[in-house]
């Protein structure tokens, strides 16, 4: 049972989102996590950077596993996503910043081009 109101606003604005917009709050919850990553690595807080690290690779394994493979997009996105999972894994394990910001330079660029996707007509927007 959800006891928070932020809880219930939260359950409620992913039950109704578009495809599009819950993309969005992935690429969010992953930049946010790699974000915290980082932190993490910087105060030498290896707890927090793996915790933070394995929560955006858990985001990444979710948008690789929702990949529609009848779109030959989805096989370059695959191996786009699979690269930066691998950046999150190299970041966490040698807990080196590089890694980290590299992956979320792709994951801000990627976050843009859904937004700018998702104002493009319904017809026109799907997730490879």
């Amino acid at each position: 049972m959800i006891n928070s109101p932020y809880e219930k606003y939260r359950q409620s604005s992913v039950n109704t989102s578009t495809p599009a917009q819950l993309l969005i709050m992935l690429f969010d919850g992953a930049i946010r996590f790699v974000r915290a990553g980082i932190e993490g690595i910087e105060e030498i807080n290896h707890q927090k950077a793996n915790l933070n690290l394995g929560k955006a690779q858990t985001i990444i394994s979710e948008l690789m596993s929702t990949l529609n493979p009848s779109y030959e997009i989805s096989k370059s996105l695959f191996g786009l996503y699979e690269y930066i999972n691998y950046l999150l894994v190299q970041a966490n394990v040698k807990k080196e910043i590089s890694h980290a910001e590299e992956a979320l330079e792709y994951l801000t660029e990627f976050r843009i081009t859904w937004m700018e996707a998702s104002k493009l007509p319904a017809t026109e927007n799907t997730h490879g």
